[in-house]
C-alpha cells in the first residue's frame, strides 16, 4: 500500500510540472513593435542605402549592358535601379553604408539588382542623374526632404537606348520619406512603359514599399505593374539571394 501511495504522489508531481512548463511564454514570439516604422524610418539616414560597388560585382555582363546601351544582348528583361551612391562621386568604402558581397563593397540596390540578374539573365541599367548627392547621411536626409518639398525632377544623364527590346522592366529604388526618390519621377516621366510589365524591387528602413507601387501605377497607367514586388530591409540585403531566387521563380521569370 505504501508503495502504491508513493507511486501515485510521484505521478501527480510530474503532471504538475508538465502543466507549468506548457504555460511558459515562448522566447521566440515576435515583438508587436519589431517592424514598427518611426516617422523618419525611411529617410535616407546614415544607415540607408547609398553606396556603390568599387568594381563590378555578381554581374557577369559587360559595362555596356549595365549602362543600358546596345551590346548585342537578346534579353527581353531590363533591370533598372537607382542608388544615390552611383551619383555621389565617392566609392563604397567612403560612403556611410554598404553591403559586402563576396568580399566586395556593393551598394544595396545594386546588390539586389545583381541578384535579380543572376536569376533572370536580364540587362542592368543604372539610373544616373546630374545631381551629385551628398555622401554624408545627415546631409542626404535633408537633401532628399528638400527635393520632395520642391517636387524636383532631377535631370537624367543615362538613357535606355533600346527600350523596344524589353518587355519586362524591373525597377529598383530605396524608400525615401515614404516615397519614391524624386529621380524616379524623372525616370517615369521620360519613358512610356505602356504594354510592358513593371516589376518593383525595393530596399527599405522600416515601411517596406509604403505607397510607392500605387504611385508607379499612376505614373505608368498603360503598363502592368506587378504588386508582388520584392522588398528587403537594408539590414539583410547581403543574405537575400535565396529570397530573390524564390521570388523570381514565383513570378515565372527564372
Amino acid at each position: 500500500m505504501k508503495k502504491l501511495l508513493l507511486l501515485l504522489m510521484a505521478a501527480a508531481i510530474v503532471l504538475s510540472l508538465a502543466a507549468c512548463g506548457g504555460n511558459a511564454p515562448s522566447s521566440q514570439s515576435p515583438s508587436p513593435a519589431a517592424d514598427a516604422a518611426s516617422p523618419a524610418a525611411d529617410t535616407p539616414s546614415s544607415s540607408t542605402e547609398f553606396s556603390e560597388p568599387t568594381e563590378p560585382s555578381l554581374s557577369s555582363k559587360g559595362e555596356e549592358d549595365a549602362e543600358g546601351e546596345e551590346g548585342g544582348s537578346s534579353s527581353n528583361i531590363l533591370i533598372a535601379y537607382f542608388t544615390a551612391a552611383e551619383n555621389s562621386g565617392v566609392d563604397a568604402i567612403a560612403s556611410a553604408s554598404f553591403t559586402t558581397i563576396n568580399g566586395t563593397a556593393v551598394g544595396r540596390l545594386r546588390a539586389v539588382a545583381d541578384m535579380i540578374q543572376a536569376e533572370t539573365g536580364g540587362d542592368l541599367f543604372s539610373i544616373q542623374t546630374s545631381v551629385v548627392y551628398p555622401a554624408d547621411g545627415g546631409e542626404l536626409i535633408n537633401y532628399a526632404s528638400q527635393e520632395q518639398a520642391d517636387n524636383a525632377r532631377p535631370e537624367l544623364t543615362s538613357h535606355i537606348e533600346n527600350l523596344d527590346q524589353y518587355d519586362v522592366i524591373f525597377v529598383g529604388f530605396p524608400t525615401w520619406w515614404y516615397d519614391l526618390p524624386q529621380v524616379l519621377y524623372s525616370f517615369f516621366d521620360e519613358y512610356d512603359f505602356s504594354g510592358k510589365t513593371i516589376v518593383p524591387f525595393n530596399v527599405h528602413n522600416g515601411s517596406r514599399f509604403s505607397g510607392t507601387i500605387g504611385t508607379i501605377k499612376e505614373l505608368e497607367p498603360g503598363a502592368t505593374v506587378v504588386e508582388d514586388g520584392f522588398t528587403v530591409s537594408e539590414q539583410t540585403v547581403a543574405a537575400a539571394q535565396a529570397d530573390v531566387a524564390q521570388w523570381v521563380e514565383g513570378l515565372g521569370y527564372k
